[in-house]
């Protein structure tokens, strides 16, 4: 046998492959395999579900949760589609808007919602007080209303996220050939004209693959309702984050937290099917 012959497992370049991969391996195995792992032990009990159901709250959650991310994203992915073509259009003033309209999203999102919260709070808000002093009107309890704290929620959601999908939307705009707006000019199009023949459908597959990964993002979002309305009146507007969360850890039942969290388990299967299938196929102008 020769004297430098090692067992396969014993090679330099096995030990040095091992030494590469085995951190990222744990690392995985640590921060992603196990909690979802855990999360799916936690609320493998079906005798939550049927406790979960029987609860009154929870159609109020789902309801809250689907009109939330429903709503939302949906005005989101409009007002940045919109936004994006008046950004794109350059300009030094526009350039100075866009700064500033982007620190709303690059701010972080507890100082921000906070300020909602306080915005609206009641008679003391900031709302109200400028009501009564331009207006000479009284403003309403804001909080006092399911549709009035729903709607702060989603424009809070709205206000924070605008600036990030109108820029992604922006470097989309950018992967349009010039040329294809030019000869419609000279076939006398107009601009509404262009928009709906040239730009909606170039841009189509990109907004409706940011629209699914916001539509993820947002059934599972948690800071928004949490810190704008904290559920408000009377724990009305939550949705299933804040309701995990607070089944879970405040009232001591983490079992029947995760459940509520798991039944949105396949909605979000289906979009991330739906949405890796989309990026294997899509073209996207970028």
């Amino acid at each position: 046998m020769p004297g430098n012959w090692h067992p396969r497992l014993l090679r330099p370049e096995t030990r040095w492959l091992a030494a590469f991969i085995l951190p990222f391996a744990i690392l995985f195995a640590a921060f992603a395999v196990y909690p979802v792992a855990f999360c799916l032990w936690l609320g493998a009990d079906s005798a939550l579900y049927g406790e979960l159901f029987a609860n009154p709250r929870y159609p109020t959650v789902v309801l809250n949760t689907v009109l939330f991310a429903g709503l939302g994203v949906g005005l989101t992915m409009l007002l940045a589609l919109l936004l994006s073509g008046y950004f794109t259009g350059g300009g030094r003033w526009r350039r100075m808007i866009l700064a500033v309209f982007i620190l709303s999203w690059a701010m972080p999102a507890l100082p921000a919602f906070l300020s909602l919260h306080w915005m609206f709070i009641g008679y003391g808000g900031f709302m109200n007080s400028m009501l009564d002093h331009l207006l000479g009107i009284e403003g309403p309890i804001w909080f006092d209303n399911w549709g009035l704290a729903l709607a702060i929620n989603i424009g809070a959601y709205v206000w924070k996220w605008l600036p990030f999908w109108t820029v992604i939307l922006m470097a989309g705009r950018t992967g349009i050939p010039k040329d294809l707006y030019d000869a419609a000019a000279v076939d006398g199009a107009t601009m509404p004209a262009c928009f709906r023949y040239i730009t909606l459908p170039l841009l189509a597959n990109l907004v409706l693959l940011c629209a699914m990964l916001a539509t993820l993002w947002a059934v599972g979002d948690f800071t928004t309702t949490y810190f704008v309305s904290s559920g408000a009146p009377a724990l009305t507007t939550e949705v299933l984050g804040t309701y995990g969360f607070r089944v879970g850890l405040t009232e001591g039942h983490p079992g029947l937290g995760i459940a509520a969290m798991l039944t949105a388990l396949p909605v979000l299967v289906l979009l991330v099917a739906a949405l890796v299938r989309r990026l294997r196929t899509a073209d996207i102008q970028l």
